[in-house]
């Protein structure tokens, strides 16, 4: 059994099987369960494009933080870190290890270490935003780039809300964004991190499948069904990889194949991208992703300490 004020994260790119290990290292452990890092997840309706786990492993395992925000709403890093940590203190409470999962480091990092939130100017938020509604997100990300190199590498080209924040503490604290990044030093005690490892021509693969399972599925009919509720009216939903692009063809922006290919291509940068990002965390315990024994392995790493 694991220890009660143990919490063990399960992390790395999209398509690694993290959800399926959370579940099945759940089970090993006995009494936990399962919190939710990933922050299209959180929204009600984006369940194919986002691969939410599914009914039945939701019904195995307890799993928290999904479906709590409207597409509509805007998550913010700040909000979700007091969200994840209530959620943390209340399994710990009930004598339950939490699992978080995720591919945002940012999210895992806001969870997990010292990481305090510079304050917002309205004003100064609304005229970055005007810019980027003006130029585009590109356009704001090469500005981002100028001014601080180390952020815009790990900031998407394509995430305006992110860009906009970063120019935005850039401007009020006089200091680079990526400088208030802190240690890797968390504020619990009982931390495993658990990596799962997957090879880049495996990943490519397995990504362009899962592509091709979500339009099978029904990914442009979720797209559809959401944009009827306001999706495209939301700042962070309508954002999200295969949204995005879908959106864009459900507009006569581009054909239905440009958009399945977008989407391919876009979530291949973006799991480089996450790979390299939680490669920078000495904390993280990678195991392969297809290993006949993983999930032993996990639940061996996930043991208490001592007494």
């Amino acid at each position: 059994m694991a220890s009660v004020d143990r919490i063990v994260g399960v992390v790395g790119p999209t398509a690694s099987g993290k959800s399926r290990l959370a579940v099945d290292l759940a089970l090993s452990l006995g009494k936990a369960e399962i919190v939710n890092v990933d922050s299209m997840q959180l929204y009600r309706g984006m369940d194919i494009g986002t691969a939410k786990p599914t009914t039945e492993e939701r019904g195995v395992v307890p799993h928290h933080l999904f479906d709590v925000l409207d597409v509509t709403d805007i998550a913010t890093v700040a909000e979700f870190q007091a969200m994840a940590r209530s959620t943390i203190a209340e399994c710990h409470h009930r004598g339950v290890t939490p699992i978080l999962v995720g591919g945002s480091a940012l999210y895992v990092r806001a969870v997990f270490d010292r990481l305090d939130f510079p304050g917002t100017d309205e004003d100064v938020r609304e005229r970055w935003t005007a810019e980027l509604e003006a130029r585009g997100s590109e356009a704001l990300h090469a500005d981002l780039a100028q001014k601080d190199p180390e952020a815009a590498a790990i900031i998407l080209p394509s995430n305006g809300r992110r860009i906009v924040r970063a120019l935005e503490v850039i401007e009020l604290t006089g200091e680079k964004f990526a400088a208030t990044m802190p240690p890797f030093e968390s504020v619990y005690d009982n931390v495993t991190l658990i990596g799962l490892d997957v090879p880049r021509d495996v990943l490519d693969v397995r990504l362009a499948e899962r592509v091709d399972a979500m339009w099978a599925d029904g990914f442009v009919d979720e797209v559809r069904a959401l944009r009827e509720v306001g999706l495209e009216d939301g700042f962070t939903a309508s954002r999200a990889l295969g949204y995005q692009q879908i959106l864009a063809f459900l507009r006569g922006e581009m054909t239905e194949d440009e958009a399945r290919e977008a989407t391919v291509t876009g979530t291949r940068k973006f799991a480089r991208r996450q790979d390299r990002d939680f490669r920078k965390d000495p904390r993280i315990h990678w195991l392969p992703y297809d290993a006949s024994d993983l999930v032993d392995q996990a639940a061996s790493l996930a043991q208490p300490l001592g007494p």
